[in-house]
């Protein structure tokens, strides 16, 4: 039985993944693994883009919207709560809920592409304003200070279930970020391989053709925004958690202009090519952020410009073509050679 190459590269990307959880830890320093935890975070957040934008075809300006929700309401349910495991709730649940209002409104609205990408950035933007103004002491939602500018500090940690006082490590903590950033990438590969994956596709592909067909267009694609809505969400979550703090910067546009050099470097149609090209390039903005002499913006924007003229699909996608070319070569060299044995007998 032969496996079908798209099942073969999740596999092989999952069992990876999973060595990493038991061998990173063990290879790396608290500081680099606390770095490494963070990025790990924020590849999350590029997941749900890359299937928003690669599967569904809708390009979210402003997706960091929905990151910068999830964090704010995973710290006002976590301090309000006492319980991380309840904010992280809380965080996927809001942003899936506002996703869902504001895909209804979009889609329902029928409008097209261009004002879809205008609508979400104006969002990101008035939740960037209006969270940035709430320092005063009437801006409270129940113990919790919004704190404008300042953020929300002091965001607890993510906790062993059900024993709130057993605070994970950093072992521990790179270990659970890892393992949900591998359950997030293997839950949207199987919604691929479903109807509802390849009802996401068509309508990419061809959407009046799927509203002719029978299909509800308008209300998959507010599920489909919902769904990487709650995604972005448990990113937001993940970051807060780690960084113990939260403020409107997790809800500003640079966030979410680097979450599309990410889709775009690593590849737009595929879900590991913007996790990988995420954590590629967060380790090299800090790395080149710790060298004065260079900018770091200037350098990984230069990057960017040299990615979309010399390799448009990005990344991963002509790796992939350049191996499936030299299994195929293999492979024909492979069944040209019993011919010439049998030929020189």
């Amino acid at each position: 039985m032969r496996l079908h190459p798209d099942g073969l590269a999740a596999t092989a990307t999952s069992l990876t993944g999973i060595l990493c959880i038991f061998a990173v830890p063990s290879l790396l320093s608290d500081y680099y693994l606390a770095q490494l935890t963070l990025n790990v975070s924020l590849s999350v957040f590029a997941l749900s883009l890359a299937y928003l934008w690669g599967y569904s075809g809708v390009l979210s300006f402003g997706h960091a919207a929905f990151f910068g929700l999830g964090g704010y309401a995973f710290a006002v349910a976590a301090l309000n709560t006492t319980d991380a495991w309840l904010g992280v709730v809380a965080a996927m649940g809001c942003s899936a809920i506002f996703a869902a209002a504001l895909g209804w409104f979009m889609f329902y609205g029928r409008l097209s592409d261009v004002y879809l990408s205008v609508v979400t950035l104006v969002v990101s933007l008035i939740l960037f304003k209006v969270m940035s103004h709430t320092a005063g002491p009437e801006y409270m939602i129940g113990q919790v200070a919004l704190g404008g500018y300042n953020g929300i500090p002091g965001l607890p940690g993510l906790h062993v279930p059900f024993a709130p006082d057993d605070v994970l490590d950093d072992k521990a903590l790179f270990r659970l970020s890892l393992a949900i950033l591998i359950g997030g990438y293997l839950l949207l590969k199987f919604l691929q391989r479903t109807s509802f994956g390849q009802l996401t596709v068509a309508i990419r592909e061809h959407e009046a053709r799927a509203a002719l067909l029978g299909y509800n267009v308008r209300r998959h694609k507010v599920l489909v925004f919902s769904l990487c809505g709650a995604l972005a969400g448990l990113a937001g979550a993940m970051f807060a958690s780690h960084q113990a703090f939260v403020d409107p910067n997790a809800l500003a546009l640079p966030l979410s202009a680097q979450c599309l050099v990410w889709v775009i470097i690593g590849g737009r149609g595929t879900l590991i090519g913007p996790v990988l090209a995420s954590i590629v390039l967060q380790q090299i903005t800090t790395k080149l952020s710790e060298a004065t002499a260079v900018d770091s913006n200037l350098l990984l924007g230069s990057l960017l410009v040299v990615a979309v003229v010399v390799l448009p699909g990005g990344l991963v996608p002509v790796f992939g073509h350049v191996l499936r070319r030299a299994v195929d070569f293999l492979r024909r060299r492979a069944s040209a050679s019993p011919d010439k044995v049998g030929a020189l007998t």
